[in-house]
């Protein structure tokens, strides 16, 4: 519950900021992280304010829900007239006020309004899961587009060099030092590197606007994250990440605040028995005109026996009209068989906390395996850049040596630029396997409860600066 408020409260204040500031990270001096993404589309979200605000009413409503512990008070005025034509007309007039309250009931009251109190965390729990999820949405739009600008500078650079050998080779075709049709290849490979390098200008142009959409702004600020295929990650231990998602997994939570629900639940069907005990008091002004002058005092006590089987009131009152008069009344009110179905409620309630319980057991299991394998997975990764980075300098080297052999002749310059191609694929297989990584790292964290970028300061905080 406390984690709950904590992040209620964030949410808003996050959220007033940006209205009583404008829009952040709208100029090119702002640098853009994950984590601030994330915040930025958990802000502009509409369904997500709405969403908080109506939780910010029920948690209204459950706290004026302490009205059931007071008396309750009743005001009454009525005017009773008779007329008789064998006797004298009356023109009876009654002001009366009432009091009752409730003195015991068995602790049901407390339990129902725990069981509200539940429910609210549970739907706060869900509306953090709701604004993790939006969050996660931009963190992934970011990778996206960061991994899209990457490529397309990959292929610009190669562009560029494929240009510049067609020059050559034009220069060297005007020498007679290289055929016609080798030009004619040339400036095919030139095209279908234009071709492919607009296709991706257009994925990126979408890309940005989807992210920017998602944010909430016209425009991108500058993205201060990047893609890089030198940077080694920091992982914690195993035991340690499976410890943490034990203790702080979103699903975990959110099982465990069900499992306190189904547990009131059952506490409070187990209770239903427990007769409620009332008193009231009133007291009342009647008379034929005004001012009235005679006066009515009551005192009561009633019992009630509420079960499926039968429900069963028992009260008593007495009262004293003075100077002389006295009352007294004992009545007893019973109803067989008012809701039958209800002698089940207790059954359910525990058949249901029986499954909750079994279900956060497995969830549990699978958590902690998940965050085992998700270091493993984080592992592997790693391993894939390296090999990425290893087999873009084995091209690098290659494509030196392809432009040592065409000095020396013993290749065309043809042959140089699908040397240049292979190398610009090695380039991006190294980003790709870059942001592989990065999505395994931050799945890691989901799984974690940690923010991004969070997993670094974890692994270090365990003592592990790396694999």
């Amino acid at each position: 519950m406390p984690r709950c408020r904590r992040s209620f409260r964030r949410f808003f204040v996050l959220v007033f900021g940006l209205l009583a500031t404008g829009p952040v990270c709208s100029g090119a001096e702002d640098d853009l992280t994950f984590a601030a993404a994330a915040d930025l589309a958990a802000a502009a979200s509409q369904e997500l304010r709405g969403e908080y605000a109506m939780k910010a009413i029920r948690e209204g409503v459950w706290t004026l829900g302490l009205r059931a512990y007071l008396p309750r008070l009743s005001l009454s005025a009525s005017e009773d007239d008779r007329l008789s034509k064998i006797d004298r007309d009356s023109f009876l007039k009654n002001y009366g006020i009432t009091l009752d309250q409730l003195v015991w009931d068995g602790g049901k009251t407390a339990i129902s309004r725990k069981l509200e109190r539940m429910e609210l965390n549970l739907w706060g729990a869900k509306l953090n899961r709701m604004t993790a999820d939006i969050g996660e949405a931009a963190v992934s739009a970011y990778r996206a587009v960061l991994s899209a600008r990457a490529v397309l500078r990959i292929r610009e650079a190669a562009l560029e060099s494929l240009e510049e050998q067609r020059r050559l080779l034009r220069r060297e075709l005007e020498l007679g030092l290289a055929l016609p049709l080798d030009l004619v290849e040339a400036d095919l490979n030139v095209a279908a590197a234009v071709l492919e390098l607009r296709s991706l200008q257009i994925e990126l142009e979408e890309s940005e606007r989807q992210f920017a959409e998602i944010l909430g702004l016209e425009k991108l600020p500058h993205l201060k994250e990047q893609v890089d295929i030198h940077r080694e990650t920091a992982l914690p231990q195993a035991a340690a990440a499976r410890s943490l998602a034990e203790q702080r997994n979103p699903d975990l939570a959110e099982a465990r605040f069900s499992i306190i629900q189904r547990q009131g639940e059952l506490k409070y069907a187990a209770r239903s028995w427990i007769p409620s005990v009332r008193i009231s008091g009133g007291f009342g002004l009647t008379g034929q005109r005004y001012p009235l002058t005679r006066q009515t005092w009551s005192l009561g006590i009633s019992v009630e026996f509420s079960g499926p089987w039968a429900q069963n009131t028992l009260g008593f009152s007495a009262g004293w009209e003075p100077p002389h008069d006295t009352s007294a009344r004992l009545q007893n009110t019973l109803i067989p068989l008012p809701d039958p179905a209800a002698g089940l409620g207790r059954r359910q309630a525990e058949l249901a906390l029986s499954l909750e319980n079994d279900a956060y057991r497995l969830n549990f299991e699978r958590i902690g395996r998940a965050a085992v394998w998700g270091v493993e997975r984080c592992g592997l990764g790693e391993q894939k850049r390296r090999l990425a980075v290893e087999a873009l300098d084995l091209a690098a080297e290659r494509y030196r040596l392809e432009e040592f052999r065409l000095g020396l002749g013993q290749i065309t310059r043809l042959e140089l630029m699908e040397a240049r191609l292979e190398y610009a694929q090695k380039e991006i297989a190294a980003v790709e396997a870059a942001a592989a990584l990065l999505e395994a790292e931050r799945e890691l964290e989901r799984l974690l409860d940690l923010r991004p970028g969070e997993l670094a300061e974890f692994a270090a905080a365990e003592g592990t600066g790396g694999i």
